[in-house]
């Protein structure tokens, strides 16, 4: 037996795959926004995130999981959270490129070539970047006084993974804390208690969180009740005098994101400040969970591109009844319709920044409140039905552990679930949707995108005529996809575009996927991933 001939049909990893010249979505937007890759590092970021040697380190980030250590040989407390180096590696690489740091100057395309950035990261690893979206959704939280040291060191693009008080600190990582175990998402249920310490902004805190995401952060930004108020609180996790009074009950053993370490803790005395106003806790931490919602969108657009890309590298090199898979009809029809998803989530995820970076235009902060939760509310389920597709294209092989699928389809639910799952997004719709300058803002700017198109202007009429059941599960569903088709009539070739109206907009996403009887399948595909090309 030659077992060579034999093991001809197997498939050679992906590896040196340039995450930005092979991806037409993402050129497209950095020429949109004026950007010259190379300025921003994004072109030596794509090429070395698609290397064998990250996509490794990825996975071994994974593989060994983050480990709790609650003493020291001495018997002292310390609450420590060890981690693979493959992690600090990982974070080393994504602060050293910016991905964690809020633009406060205004420069346009400062949040586009973060988001380009973060999306690349996101389809080698996407545990580490918990940490990163956190610190920069906080960071716009902490402009009053009082919180100068913290301030200078969240704009330090350097990785510093010690364990002490932030005055010997070169750069930080911040975290939040909102849920409890009687509460989940209905954070008026909050019963961790702030005592005031004394006659300035320091507290005391005492209660516990279900849920605390990134427990070796530097500090968390917590929701506590001072008296009958629900109040924001900065806990860091040193104090002068050593460990703060937060205490790590156990690490979550969570079905994916298994590099990112999440906890449950108890607060004893922990020392806080108050972060803004007594009473506005809610309002502060819901925006900086809307900051984190446009990441999440990014995330999951991540994982949907990656899963496609492993999909058209398997396809293009096994071989099965006769041809290659991706010469294969069925197979063409499978990978089509995963691209149309995929380009669809990329589009509307880069549209969210754009909207972001334009934060004094009025009408773009309406659209971005109404829109951002819907593409959440999208986008991030989809990627769990794509990548569960991914999967299949490799067959056997898809489903164990030596390949990227598994992974890649533990991750997807995360997105969907972390801050806010379906419901909750479809309730933040509602709650943008009675406020007139929202809809205002809503209805004036798919006025503008579909003008001069029957099929989205019917179907923006429509959507616009049955506002009164926005914050459906199906208002929600139809909004984000007229969004994005909007973008790929704006974005797309032609014919790319209308592709997607036909299956997505008109009929709408199919229990299965599959394009059949589509023109051009190859040639579609090659524009999707450019490496076919070669």
């Amino acid at each position: 037996m030659n077992l060579d001939k034999e093991l001809q049909s197997q498939v050679p990893d992906l590896a040196d795959d340039d995450l930005l010249q092979d991806d037409p979505v993402l050129q497209a937007w950095l020429q949109r926004g004026h950007l010259q890759p190379g300025l921003h590092g994004l072109e030596r970021y794509g090429r070395e995130l698609g290397s064998a040697h990250w996509r490794a380190q990825g996975a071994l980030a994974n593989r060994e999981t983050p480990q709790w250590r609650p003493w020291s040989p001495q018997g002292e407390r310390i609450d420590q959270v060890d981690f693979h180096p493959a992690w600090h590696a990982l974070m080393e690489l994504g602060m050293g490129q910016g991905l964690h740091v809020w633009p406060h100057e205004p420069r346009p395309g400062l949040h586009l070539a973060r988001a380009a950035g973060f999306y690349m990261h996101g389809q080698i690893e996407a545990g580490t970047l918990c940490p990163l979206t956190m610190t920069r959704a906080a960071a716009p939280l902490l402009q009053g006084e009082g919180f100068e040291d913290w301030r200078r060191r969240l704009e330090v693009r350097q990785y510093d993974p010690s364990s002490r008080p932030v005055a010997r600190k070169h750069s930080v990582l911040l975290g939040m804390g909102m849920t409890e175990m009687q509460g989940g998402s209905d954070l008026r249920g909050c019963t961790t208690q702030a005592h005031a310490d004394g006659d300035g902004q320091a507290f005391r805190l005492y209660g516990h969180k279900w849920f605390f995401s990134v427990p070796q952060a530097d500090a968390h930004l917590v929701l506590a009740r001072e008296q009958e108020q629900l109040s924001c609180f900065l806990v860091p996790r040193h104090v002068a005098d050593g460990l703060n009074g937060l205490r790590i009950r156990r690490l979550k053993d969570k079905l994916g994101n298994r590099s990112n370490a999440s906890a449950e803790i108890e607060f004893d005395g922990a020392l806080a400040w108050r972060v803004g106003e007594a009473g506005r806790g809610i309002a502060l931490l819901a925006g900086m969970a809307a900051r984190t919602r446009v990441d999440c969108v990014l995330g999951s657009a991540a994982l949907m591109r990656q899963a496609l890309v492993q999909s058209l590298h398997y396809c293009r090199h096994r071989r099965a009844f006769g041809k290659i898979l991706l010469e294969q009809p069925l197979m063409q029809a499978v990978l089509l319709d995963m691209a149309l998803e995929s380009e669809a989530a990329a589009h509307l995820a880069f549209f969210l920044t754009e909207l972001q970076e334009r934060a004094d235009d009025e009408q773009a902060q309406g659209v971005l409140r109404v829109l951002a939760p819907a593409a959440k509310f999208w986008v991030c389920r989809r990627a769990v039905a794509l990548c569960a597709e991914a999967m299949e294209t490799w067959g056997g092989n898809g489903y164990v552990e030596d390949g990227p699928m598994p992974r890649l389809l533990r991750e997807a639910p995360v997105n969907s679930i972390w801050e806010g799952s379906g419901n909750v997004m479809c309730l933040d719709v509602q709650r943008a949707l009675v406020q007139p300058a929202v809809q205002a803002a809503l209805q004036s700017d798919l006025q503008a995108r579909c003008a001069g198109d029957a099929r989205l202007e019917n179907a923006a009429r429509e959507l616009m005529d049955r506002s009164a059941q926005a914050g459906g599960r199906a208002w929600t569903q139809a909004l984000a996809v007229l969004y994005q088709a909007c973008l790929m009539r704006e974005m797309a070739p032609q014919d790319w575009g209308g592709l997607f109206q036909t299956h997505r907009l008109e009929r709408g996403p199919a229990a299965v996927f599959g394009v059949e009887g589509a023109a051009r399948p190859l040639d579609w595909l090659r524009r999707t991933w450019l490496r076919l090309d070669a």
